[in-house]
C-alpha cells in the first residue's frame, strides 16, 4: 500500500438507510452575515504537476536580457522568472465572467519599454462565446488594464499556433496592431484602449511584423506584413497599414511564423490545412520555408519537403540567431510519420541539419511525463514555435502539446554532440483538471485531468511521483473513493477500453472496469465522454454514469455492471454521489423534475426521496455534496440557492445572501467547532450588492468569510474539494491552470 497519510475511520457503523426520506423541503432558514468583502488572509500556490497542455507561443524581449514570456491556448500567459527558474503565471486575477480571456491568441512586447506587455485574448468563436479582449499592463503582467473589444478571438480555435498577430509598433508605442480570428486586421492608436479596422481583406489573420526600419521615432514604422488563413501567400503595406499588396514569390500556403533579421532578410513558415480548417496545431498537410533577401527576391529553403497525401506536415516555429548571422531554426507541425523535428542551419539556409536525431530529453523530474512518453526520445508534437534567446543563440525553447523544451546548447547539433533538453515547466501548470477530491486518508489530493490522466499526490510540494493515473495520454473525467476505506478509489477514463479503472491500493496499482453495456457513439455517431463514478462509503459498491447513457452499478469493484432501475435523465446528465457514512446508499440529483434520488440498495435502484427543489434549466448551475460523519447530511446547490439537508430527522435550512452558488466543499471543522468547515465559490450579497469570491463558513453556512482576493480570482473553477484533515486547506481547479491551494496566512 502507498504510504501517504494514514488512513482514519469514521464513526458510526456501516449499515443499511433505515426510515424515509422527508418527502419536500421546509422553507425554514437561517440568517447568514453579510460576506467580508475584503481581501482574505489566505496564500494561493499551485500545486506541482508540471505542464500539461498547449504552449503556443514564446515573446523574448529584444532588449532587456532574460525577460521572456509564454501563451497557452487555455491557461493564460506567464512571464519566466530567471533567479528561480520558474514561470509566474499573470492573469490569475481573472473572474468568472473573464475566463474566455484566459486563452492567450497573442503576446506583444514594447521593445522600447520591458515593462509593457499586451494580450489579446479569447477562447472560441461561436456565437454563445464571451468577447475578446486586449490587455494591457505597464508592470510586467502585475496588473492589466481590460480593454473590451467588440469582436471574438480564437485562443482555443484552430489556428491558434501561429503568430504572433498582436505587435506594438517599434517606432511609436502607442500603436498596436491585432490581427483577429474572423475579423480582419485591426489597429490601435492609444496602447490598445480602442481598435479600428485595416483595409486587409483577409478575415483570419495569422501573423503580423513590423520592420523596424521603415519609419521614425514617434511617427511609426511604414512596413508591416500580414498572413492569414483564408487567403494564401504574404501581403505586405509600406503605407502604415493603409494598403496591402501580396508578396509575389511567397507560395499559395498559409503564413505560420516570420522573422526579420537586422539586415532586412525576412524569413517565413508556410502551412497549407485541409481546405476546411484552419491548420496549426492540427489539420497541416504541406508547408515550406522561404527567404525574402532585402532586394525582395524570394527563395525556397525547405529543410526536407513534406511528403504529399497522409504523410504530408508544414512547418511553423522559425527564429534566428542574433548573435551569429546566418543561424536559423525552424520547426515542423503535424508531421505524424516520422515525428516533429527542429532543423538547424548555419549558412542562412542552405543547408540543414535534424536537432531530434542529436537531442535528448530529460523528463525524469517528472514521473507523468516518463510514462506518457512511453520510452521514446522524440521532439513532441505540436511544436508551434520554437524562439532562440536574442542574448545567446545557444539557449533555444519550444512548446509542444504537453508543455515546453529548452536548451542550452543547441550548437552541439551542428558540433557532433548531443542537445540536451529540460522540461522547464517550474510553476506553469495547465492542465485541464476535470475532477479534485481530498480524501479522508491516504493521498492528500487526487486530481483527475484532460489529455495526461491525473494522479494521486501524497506531497502537494512535489510533482506526484506515485500514484499515477497510469496510462498518462488519457481524459479522466472523474475521480472518487470511498470514506471509511481510501485506498479504494475509481476513476473514469474516456480512452480506456472499458471507460475506467478501479485501484485498491491508493493509486499504486489499477485494474481495468470490466466490459459494460456503456457505449462510446451517440445515435448520431458523436463520441460520448466516460462521465462520472461514484464509490460507497465502504467501497462496497461502484455507481457508474457514462455521458447521455443509463447508470450503471458494480458490487465487485467493476469487474461486472448491472444497469441502474430509476436513473433520471435529462438534458444535463446526473451525477451520482456517495453517502460519505453509510455503505451502500447513492444520491443523484434529478434537476429537472426537482428532487433528489436515493438508493439503499448499493445503487442497484433509485427513487425519489427528496422532491420540492427549484427545478433548473440546463445552464443553471447545481451540484449535490454528502457530508461525512452523518448519514443523507447533504448540501444541495441550486443555482441561486444553497440548501443544507442536515439529516433525515432534522428540517432543511436555505442559506441566506446566496445571490449565486457554482461550487461547494467541505472540510475539517475549525478549531472548537464540531461541523465541517463549508467553502462556497458564488456570490453572496454584501449590504445588498452581490459579491464574487471564494468563500468560507465555520458554522454551517451562518457566517461566511471571503477568502480569495483580487489578484487570486482564477475564473472558471472546473472543481474544488477541501481537506478534511487539515484545517482551513481548500484546493480549486481553474479552467487550464492545473490545481492550485489556499492555506490560510500564519497569524492571519
Amino acid at each position: 500500500m502507498i504510504h501517504r497519510r494514514s488512513f482514519i475511520r469514521q464513526a458510526g457503523a456501516l449499515g443499511l438507510l433505515g426510515g424515509a426520506l422527508p418527502a419536500a423541503l421546509a422553507a425554514t432558514a437561517t440568517p447568514a452575515l453579510p460576506a467580508a468583502a475584503g481581501d482574505g488572509p489566505y496564500s494561493w500556490k499551485s500545486v506541482p504537476f508540471g505542464g500539461g497542455g498547449f504552449i503556443d507561443g514564446f515573446v523574448f524581449h529584444p532588449r532587456e536580457k532574460g525577460l521572456l514570456y509564454a501563451r497557452t491556448d487555455i491557461g493564460g500567459a506567464y512571464r519566466f522568472d530567471p533567479a528561480a527558474r520558474s514561470w509566474i503565471p499573470l492573469l490569475d486575477q481573472l473572474t468568472k465572467s473573464q475566463t474566455d480571456l484566459s486563452g492567450v491568441l497573442s503576446l506583444a512586447l514594447d521593445p522600447n519599454d520591458p515593462d509593457r506587455v499586451f494580450v489579446a485574448g479569447g477562447l472560441y468563436l461561436n456565437p454563445e462565446a464571451r468577447n475578446g479582449a486586449l490587455l494591457a499592463s505597464a508592470d510586467r503582467g502585475a496588473t492589466w488594464q481590460v480593454n473590451e473589444l467588440p469582436i471574438r478571438l480564437g485562443g482555443n480555435s484552430p489556428g491558434r499556433g501561429t503568430g504572433e498577430r498582436l505587435q506594438v509598433d517599434p517606432d511609436n508605442g502607442q500603436i498596436l496592431y491585432l490581427g483577429t480570428s474572423q475579423d480582419g486586421l485591426m489597429v490601435s492608436t492609444d496602447r490598445g484602449r480602442s481598435f479600428s479596422r485595416l483595409p486587409f481583406e483577409p478575415r483570419h489573420v495569422s501573423l503580423v511584423l513590423i520592420d523596424p526600419r521603415s519609419g521614425r521615432k514617434g511617427s511609426g514604422s511604414q512596413t508591416l506584413w500580414a498572413g492569414s488563413h483564408d487567403q494564401p501567400g504574404l501581403y505586405v503595406s509600406h503605407d502604415g497599414g493603409h494598403s496591402f499588396a501580396r508578396e509575389r514569390g511567397t507560395p499559395a500556403q498559409a503564413p505560420q511564423h516570420a522573422v526579420l533579421s537586422g539586415n532586412g532578410t525576412l524569413y517565413v513558415t508556410f502551412a497549407l490545412g485541409d481546405g476546411h480548417v484552419a491548420c496549426n496545431p492540427s489539420y497541416a498537410r504541406a508547408g515550406s520555408v522561404w527567404k525574402r533577401d532585402p532586394a525582395g527576391k524570394w527563395t525556397d529553403i525547405t529543410p526536407e519537403a513534406p511528403p504529399h497525401g497522409a504523410d504530408g506536415f508544414g512547418y511553423s516555429g522559425i527564429d534566428i540567431d542574433r548573435q551569429v548571422p546566418g543561424r536559423l531554426v525552424v520547426s515542423t507541425i503535424e508531421r505524424w510519420s516520422a515525428g516533429d523535428d527542429v532543423f538547424v542551419s548555419t549558412d542562412d539556409g542552405a543547408h540543414w541539419r535534424s536537432v531530434g536525431t542529436h537531442s535528448r530529453h530529460d523528463a525524469s523530474a517528472y514521473p507523468w511525463l516518463v510514462n506518457y512518453l512511453r520510452g521514446e526520445d522524440k521532439m513532441g508534437h505540436w511544436l508551434a514555435d520554437i524562439k532562440l534567446d536574442p542574448f545567446d543563440g545557444n539557449r533555444a525553447i519550444y512548446g509542444t502539446g504537453y508543455g515546453l523544451w529548452l536548451t542550452h546548447n543547441l550548437d552541439a547539433a551542428h558540433k557532433g554532440g548531443t542537445v540536451q533538453w529540460d522540461f522547464a515547466v517550474a510553476n506553469l501548470e495547465e492542465t485541464a483538471t476535470l475532477e479534485i477530491r481530498s480524501p479522508s486518508g491516504g493521498a492528500t489530493l487526487l486530481g483527475a485531468m484532460g489529455d495526461v490522466s491525473g494522479a494521486a499526490w501524497d506531497d502537494i510540494a512535489r510533482t506526484p511521483r506515485n500514484g499515477l493515473f497510469a496510462p498518462s495520454n488519457q481524459t479522466n473525467r472523474s475521480v472518487d473513493f470511498a470514506q471509511l476505506r481510501p485506498a479504494i478509489l475509481a476513476r473514469t477514463a474516456d480512452q480506456a477500453p472499458t471507460g475506467g479503472w478501479w485501484s485498491a491500493d491508493g493509486s499504486v496499482t489499477w485494474h481495468p472496469f470490466g466490459a459494460s453495456s456503456r457505449t462510446t457513439k451517440s445515435a448520431t455517431g458523436g463520441y460520448l465522454e466516460s462521465g462520472t463514478v461514484a464509490v460507497s462509503a465502504g467501497g462496497s459498491a461502484f455507481v457508474w454514469a457514462p455521458q447521455k447513457q443509463p447508470a450503471l452499478c458494480s458490487h465487485d469493484h467493476g469487474k461486472t455492471w448491472v444497469p441502474v432501475s430509476g436513473w433520471p435523465t435529462g438534458e444535463v446528465d446526473a451525477i451520482p454521489v456517495a453517502d460519505r457514512h453509510v455503505d451502500g446508499v447513492f444520491y443523484a440529483h434529478d434537476r429537472a423534475a426537482g428532487e433528489i434520488l436515493v438508493s439503499v440498495d448499493g445503487g442497484l435502484s433509485f427513487r425519489s426521496g427528496i422532491t420540492g427543489l427549484p427545478k433548473l434549466a440546463s445552464w443553471q448551475s447545481s451540484q449535490l455534496v454528502a457530508a461525512p460523519g452523518a448519514l443523507r447530511d447533504l448540501w444541495v446547490v441550486l443555482h441561486d440557492t444553497l440548501v443544507h439537508l442536515p439529516g433525515p430527522d432534522r428540517p432543511p435550512i436555505t442559506i441566506r445572501n446566496v445571490a449565486e452558488c457554482w461550487k461547494l466543499a467541505l472540510g475539517k471543522a475549525a478549531p472548537g467547532k464540531d461541523y465541517h468547515a463549508v467553502y462556497l465559490w458564488g456570490r453572496l450579497l454584501v449590504d445588498g450588492a452581490p459579491v464574487e469570491g471564494l468563500f468560507r463558513s465555520d458554522d454551517a453556512g451562518a457566517h461566511f468569510t471571503r477568502i480569495d482576493d483580487d489578484r487570486h480570482r482564477y475564473g472558471l473553477l472546473l472543481s474544488i474539494t477541501a481537506d478534511p484533515l487539515e484545517y482551513g486547506t481548500v484546493y480549486i481547479a481553474p479552467h487550464g491552470r492545473g490545481v492550485v491551494v489556499g492555506k490560510p496566512r500564519q497569524g492571519a
